[in-house]
Parts: C-alpha cells; sequence; structure tokens
C-alpha cells in the first residue's frame, strides 16, 4: 500500500512563502506522474502542478510563476514551492502520485493565506 503525506502547511500573510512537501512510502521514481491539487471550501478538487516522466512540468495558470513544483531524490519527496501567496490560495493542498495500476491521495495539508 502506498501512502503519501504531506507536511508544511500553515497560516501564512498575503504575499508570503511556503514549502509544502510530500513524502512517499516508495520511491517516487516508480511512478510516472506526481501532482500537487487543491480544494478550497465548496469548490471542486483543481490541479496546481504535476510532474510526468522526468521533464514534463505544467502548472495552473493560477499558480504559474509563483508556484514550482520538485522533486527530491535524496529525501524521496514531491515538493511545492509557493511564494507571493494570495487569500485565493487559501485551500487543502493534497499530494498525488499515479503508476500503472491506480491513483493515490495524500491527506492533504491546509494553507491559509490571511492578514
Amino acid at each position: 500500500q502506498v501512502q503519501l503525506v504531506e507536511s508544511g502547511g500553515g497560516l501564512v500573510q498575503p504575499g508570503g512563502s511556503l514549502r509544502l512537501s510530500c513524502a512517499a512510502s516508495r520511491n517516487i521514481f516508480g511512478f510516472y506522474a506526481v501532482a500537487w491539487y487543491r480544494q478550497a471550501p465548496g469548490k471542486q478538487r483543481d490541479m496546481v502542478a504535476t510532474i510526468a516522466g522526468v521533464t514534463s512540468i505544467n502548472y495552473a495558470d493560477s499558480v504559474q510563476g509563483r508556484f514550482t513544483i520538485s522533486t527530491d531524490n535524496r529525501n524521496n519527496t514531491v515538493d511545492l514551492q509557493m511564494n507571493s501567496l494570495k487569500p485565493e490560495d487559501t485551500a487543502v493542498y493534497y499530494c498525488n502520485a499515479r503508476d500503472n495500476i491506480r491513483t493515490y491521495w495524500g491527506q492533504g495539508t491546509q494553507v491559509t493565506v490571511s492578514s
């Protein structure tokens, strides 16, 4: 059973930064894609950033230029660096990974952007 555990969420002021990390229970390079999603209250869960294969990276238009997704080979994590945060970035952020069998989700971490 694959487990994904997110960390790094919290409360931050507008314009601030946070770094989320997702630790996987198996080698992340065994997945064909890893991603971050988010879900705000009363809204659907949307893709934020994704890495497919080695070099294919995509971002939602709303975070392009502010967020950066990356993988840490040594710690076996998928990280999301979030800069210039806005109140509309407030949501529960979920780690996602896919292999040839199924899709896996973490339990989520709350990010709140407020003054």
